[in-house]
């Protein structure tokens, strides 16, 4: 019954406060309240609604607050409402619970020198919550519905907006903690976030705070655990991770031009302890993972004015495979180069310098073993340095440079293979499936085109390759040259079988608009030794090469022999024909028969005979030459049968 009393008793009181209010007292301390507060002007452009029972609140319409200095209002809100706390309104004392935000707009606009419109606010509120104030914060919780923020920096040229804000500020008061928890939308993705200081004053005040916060959406997670302080500069410290399913889609969510080419970047994970000052972030300790392959060591990313990005990086096995999935040099048909153009926009958007190490590496086909290499990325540059690689079995070193014109990319490499496997090695560089053995490779070409056809048809440069007990595959020179030495004429058989073994192997070649010519290619075994000159086209993939295989004496028996041939058709299947005049002059049956042709008197005698076996007209004396000469008719045109028999 005591209580039943006081609660009615409470319920007699409110009733009476309710009709003795002074409204028009209320809404102005209710004001007085959140300008003291805040430093904004709270400007009311429509109707203020006041109850006092069952709900003690203070509803404005149509609100705007603005600074003293501020163009337009910082905050523009559809209904601001005040809850007031009951038992200081039983005393006919008004101090607010809460405040209720619906539909608010909030514009932040920052200047040149770093300061914004809410600057006033923070500095004010800052003071008002200092212990001992004389304006203390009554109410400690902001909570905010279907919200909207336009953040605009003209420094930088960033504009940004949020949408659909569903947020809750606050801040006990009896601690010094602040939290905010909620959700919004930005860039077309629901973003849940939330962050907590445990010094809120400090916070305000630009002092060192303890600051936990949580960015979570389905592009990207981000999470930091530290310290804060804001004084000259932004300052942060502590442990930061980040998450992301594909990093491609990550960078573009937020505004930055992924890598080109469209493989790789997929799932994303990092963690580290970073070290924020301004707009650079040094990260130490890192754990980083990308697309399955993990590293460890240190990175610093810099945005003043320029993106950069510097890293040294230490793995157990990389995977390169994903990056250059999507990069073709050659077509479907695997006997044209691709002639799609190039994306260069991805080498201008990032200042990029890393060094990376590694026990094993893979680039599609080729395995590396331990390998260290650095990539320099600047001004549309791009830079990539082999210091040492364990590659096709040897040692490998060199420079692969990038840089863009417009759409036209200029290319320069330069790269020493030594000791290396050159059936390995030729199948994958230069798509050559038909040379073993082992030997040193140097290589330095210059290129500039738009597509790798542009870039094969504008090859210049120079390639050596000095190889030893090794074989080419396709012939066997050596049971070749004896078969055809005893019966010349007896018919080559099948050219494209077999192999040659070889003890040393040197091949001199020069590059010149996309031709590679061979001025010294010797093939020499105890055997048998070939010697080649001519051209190889790089744009069409043709050889056009002629040369003379030769027995040595000891294996001779004592006579040399020589048989002139010709290598012509694609790289992959090329064509070999032997010299028929050589192997003609070499049978004892139709050597003579060679000689013959070539006296008048005999072609004519064999022409005339012809004649008669084919029934052809007989011409004028007077013009045997002609006719002897005429394409397709009489003793020439056998000769020249004979010849491509």
């Amino acid at each position: 019954m005591p209580i039943a009393a006081l609660l009615g008793l409470a319920l007699v009181g409110l009733v009476g406060t309710s009709w003795f209010l002074n409204r028009d007292a209320l809404q102005r301390a209710v004001e007085a309240q959140i300008r003291a507060v805040t430093g904004l002007e709270l400007v009311v452009n429509g109707p203020i609604d006041v109850s006092v029972f069952p709900g003690s609140y203070v509803s404005f319409h149509n609100v705007g607050l603005k600074g003293a200095d501020t163009v337009g209002p910082a905050l523009q809100v559809d209904v601001l409402t005040a809850n007031l706390r009951l038992l200081p309104l039983l005393l006919r004392r008004f101090e607010i619970a809460d405040v209720m935000m619906l539909r608010p707009h909030i514009r932040v606009v920052r200047d040149t020198a770093g300061d914004s419109n809410w600057t006033p606010f923070v500095v004010t509120i800052a003071k008002a919550m200092t212990p001992g104030a004389e304006n203390q914060v009554s109410f400690s919780e902001i909570r905010i519905q279907d919200g909207e923020l336009n953040y605009q920096d003209g420094t930088n040229n960033v504009s940004e907006q949020l949408g659909d804000i569903d947020l809750s500020l606050a801040w006990p008061s009896i601690s010094r903690s602040f939290a905010a928890t909620g959700q919004f939308d930005w860039r077309g993705e629901r973003v849940d976030g939330s962050i907590s200081a445990s010094d809120f004053v400090a916070l305000l005040s630009g002092d060192r705070s303890g600051l936990k916060a949580r960015l979570a959406s389905a592009p990207l997670k981000v999470a930091f655990d530290g310290t804060v302080a804001n004084r000259t500069s932004l300052m942060m410290e502590g442990t930061a991770t980040m998450d992301s399913p594909s990093l491609r889609n990550a960078l573009r969510w937020m505004g930055q031009a992924p890598p080109g080419g469209g493989g790789g970047f997929g799932r994303f994970a990092l963690k580290a302890r970073a070290n924020v000052v301004g707009g650079s972030v040094a990260l130490t300790n890192v754990n980083v993972e990308l697309d399955g392959n993990v590293a460890e060591g240190v990175m610093t990313y810099a945005n003043n004015g320029r993106q950069s990005l510097q890293a040294t990086l230490a793995a157990g096995n990389l995977d390169f495979t994903p990056y250059i999935s999507t990069f073709r040099l050659l077509a479907s048909g695997q006997r044209d180069w691709n002639r799609q153009l190039f994306d260069l926009s991805s080498l201008s958007s990032t200042d990029l310098d890393m060094r990376l190490s590694a026990a094993k590496v893979t680039v599609g086909p080729s395995k590396l073993g331990r390998t260290a290499f650095g990539a320099n990325l600047r001004g549309g540059a791009l830079a990539l340095s082999v210091g040492e690689a364990q590659m096709y079995g040897g040692i490998a070193k060199g420079s692969f440079a990038i840089a863009r014109s417009d759409a036209v990319a200029d290319v320069r490499a330069q790269f020493q293979f030594t000791d290396v496997d050159l059936q390995a090695c030729a199948s994958e560089l230069f798509g050559i499936n038909k040379l073993s053995g082992r030997g040193n490779l140097n290589v330095s070409l210059t290129a500039s085109g738009s597509s790798p056809f542009g870039l094969a048809s504008s090859l210049d440069g120079t390639a050596t390759l000095n190889g030893h007990d090794g074989a080419i595959a396709g012939f066997n020179v050596e049971q070749l040259l004896r078969r055809l030495e005893k019966r010349p004429l007896s018919g080559g058989g099948n050219f494209r079988s077999g192999s040659t073994p070889y003890d040393n192997l040197n091949i001199s070649v020069k590059f010149a608009d996309g031709v590679a010519t061979a001025d010294d290619i010797r093939v020499e075994s105890p055997a048998a030794k070939i010697t080649l000159t001519g051209t190889a086209s790089v744009p069409s993939r043709e050889y056009d090469l002629k040369g003379v295989a030769s027995l040595t004496s000891a294996s001779a028996g004592g006579n040399a022999f020589d048989l002139p041939f010709v290598i012509q058709g694609p790289w992959d299947d090329p064509l070999i024909f032997p010299d028929p005049e050589s192997l003609i002059r070499r049978s004892p049956a139709s050597a003579p028969l060679l000689d013959a042709v070539k006296d008048r008197k005999t072609r004519d005698a064999v022409r005339s005979v012809i004649e008669r076996f084919t029934g052809g007209a007989t011409r004028p004396a007077a013009a045997p030459d002609a006719a002897a000469g005429a394409p397709g008719n009489g003793p020439a045109t056998a000769a020249e049968n004979a010849k491509s028999n």
